[in-house]
């Protein structure tokens, strides 16, 4: 906890909302959109090789968080405050930490991938700058960011080799991919079927079902949209640049659209239950697999708006 008082006895509104800003790069929203991005416009297995490592990691993450149930620190601790616009998204039990495991999963990931000099500065930047936003908010303690920290740059190492052997062995992916299938099972049933102890938070627990069925379904969706590529659509990355914008913002609309529209209609018609996550989160990754199949259009608007430009001048 003294790390934590620390950064409670330097902050200032400047500090807060800059904090605030930057733990929002390990947020699940800026992983999709990233991961799109590099699926869909940069490289489709660079893509893969981020997912794979994010979903990995959350997986590892929310099955810690809770066989180990680690309370919060100002839970720990009563005397300690933290920046209240951060509690809100401070879900579930603090060891360790979700935000600095998807943040430096991800961005360790294409700081692995990409060797210019310049990238991977700012990558590692980035797995730096999450971590300690998460302490400086008060969110998490020092364990909770260096563990999770850990087991991502771990997850990035051991899954690089195999993920640079993809292009020409793409049977492959099918080996993480039921992996992940059957880790998220088991968290699913511990999650379901074993008898916690009275005083388990319920909210808590709550959060941690609730998790275990949007990582089943958005490694069942992930699946689909590999399967759909490698088997029919093949697409490629390249296009004109106003293609790629609208295929991110078009794409991007999709997918965020199903995450956050569809949340109550499927809440109400699976009658409550966490199932609804499941499906929400396989539509929204099933759709991102299935939006290739509007590129070629986007490639030929783009160039006909190209054609008439020339011609108007």
């Amino acid at each position: 906890m003294q790390v934590l008082y620390f950064f409670q006895s330097i902050r200032n509104p400047f500090l807060d909302f800059f904090m605030a800003a930057a733990t929002r790069l390990g947020e699940e929203t800026v992983l999709v959109v990233l991961a799109l991005l590099f699926l869909w416009c940069i490289d489709k297995y660079e893509g893969y090789y981020l997912l794979t490592v994010s979903f990995a990691g959350l997986l590892v993450n929310q099955f810690m968080k809770i066989v180990c149930r680690v309370p919060r620190p100002w839970v720990k601790d009563p005397n300690f405050t933290i920046v209240e616009e951060a509690r809100e998204a401070a879900t579930g039990y603090s060891f360790p930490s979700g935000h600095t495991q998807t943040s430096v999963g991800a961005y360790s990931a294409l700081g692995l991938w990409n060797k210019q000099k310049w990238f991977r500065g700012i990558m590692i930047a980035l797995c730096v700058l999450v971590p300690i936003s998460r302490l400086y908010l008060g969110v998490h303690t020092l364990s909770d960011v260096l563990i999770s920290a850990v087991i991502a740059l771990a997850l990035s190492f051991l899954l690089y080799p195999l993920f640079r052997r993809l292009k020409e062995k793409p049977h492959l992916m099918y080996i993480p991919l039921a992996t992940l299938f059957l880790v998220g099972v088991v968290f699913l049933l511990y999650v379901e079927l074993y008898s916690f102890p009275a005083d388990v938070d319920a909210h808590n627990l709550t959060s941690a079902v609730e998790n275990a069925y949007k990582l089943i379904g958005s490694v069942l969706g992930f699946a689909l949209l590999y399967f759909l590529d490698s088997r029919f659509f093949r697409y490629e990355t390249r296009a004109p640049l106003l293609a790629q914008i609208i295929k991110v913002a078009v794409g991007a609309a999709m997918v965020l659209g199903i995450k956050s529209l569809l949340k109550q209609p499927l809440l109400s018609l699976c009658g409550g239950h966490s199932v609804a996550n499941a499906i929400r989160y396989f539509l929204l990754f099933g759709v991102a697999g299935l939006c290739p199949v509007l590129f070629p259009y986007f490639t030929r608007f783009a160039l006909f708006l190209k054609e008439k430009t020339k011609k108007g001048k």
